[in-house]
């Protein structure tokens, strides 16, 4: 039996592998979702589709399957991210339309003002077995760094611009994009303090483990300890910070919403949005609405 694999998905495969833009995961979820959708593009008869054959017929094939399964509007509009990174990159942008609601695809609702800002006890911290791994939870929860970014941390790079802020390698970042987040509180100087003692000068990843290898212990690990939700972590960074910014509470902490605000502190929450967007890894003060509310 022939277990090679079809032209398409072996295509698709090549194109990723050739082009390593953006960060790990984004680099692994880009990889499965094309491969899923070379299969489903298969399955749907397009048995001589090669990665520069992709047409408007194929996108529309694809939505309507997923819309048929029920999928909502956040998954595909994630696919179709991926699917554009394929047309761009085989310079076929132009087959899928610049905005998903022509392909009638609904709005993604961002707000809610109800919290999803989740903190740790130090009690419930001690569950995890490994010391490298509480720091990088405790990284997560000072500077509301995403997953790869704790884990990947490396404290002599992120320190190099002086006692006041750390950097983020653009490798360690969704979307492949540097950034820089404040210190402002001893919580966060403590943390770096222990990442600088457990690193030595290295990532807080053991130099015997790959990147996969320490992801996988830190996900047995924090299932094992019961945590779940971490990402929640940089929801309570957010709230935390638009609190010390706005000098108010955010509408997701009981705050008051946009509509209540004065013209003046309009301006501000406008502004203190965009800082803290920044320092989440975003670029759009539309965003901070799924940490604040609005």
């Amino acid at each position: 039996m022939n277990m090679e694999k079809p032209i398409l998905v072996r295509e698709l495969l090549q194109l990723c592998d050739r082009n390593r833009d953006g960060s790990f995961s984004t680099q692994a979820a880009r990889k499965d979702i094309l491969i899923l959708v070379g299969r489903q593009l298969l399955a749907g008869g397009f048995r001589s589709l090669g990665i520069h054959g992709l047409k408007p017929k194929h996108v529309s094939h694809l939505v309507a399957r997923w819309q048929d399964e029920k999928l909502s509007a956040a998954t595909v509009k994630n696919r179709l991210a991926h699917l554009r990174w394929w047309a761009e990159k085989v310079r076929k942008a132009s087959v899928i339309p610049r905005t998903n609601a022509e392909l009638g695809i609904g709005r993604r609702c961002f707000v809610s003002n109800t919290s999803k800002a989740r903190d740790i006890s130090v009690d419930a911290l001690e569950e995890v077995d490994d010391e490298r791994l509480r720091c990088s939870i405790r990284l997560q929860q000072a500077f509301g760094l995403r997953r790869e970014e704790c884990l990947k941390f490396q404290p002599a790079y992120a320190m190099q611009d002086g006692p006041n802020v750390i950097t983020l390698k653009a490798s360690w970042c969704k979307g492949g994009r540097e950034r820089q987040i404040p210190i402002t509180n001893d919580f966060q100087r403590e943390v770096l303090a222990q990442a600088v003692a457990l690193a030595e000068g290295k990532s807080m990843i053991p130099s015997a483990l790959s990147y996969r290898q320490w992801l996988k212990r830190y996900e047995n690990a924090t299932t094992r300890a019961g945590l779940s939700r971490l990402h929640g972590l940089r929801h309570a960074y957010a709230q935390r910070r638009y609190l010390e910014l706005a000098g108010w509470e955010c509408p997701a902490q009981g705050g008051p919403t946009s509509r209540q605000l004065t013209p003046e502190q309009q301006k501000r929450d406008f502004a203190v949005r965009l800082q803290i967007s920044r320092e989440l890894g975003h670029n759009r003060e539309a965003i901070t609405a799924v940490y604040l509310g609005r």
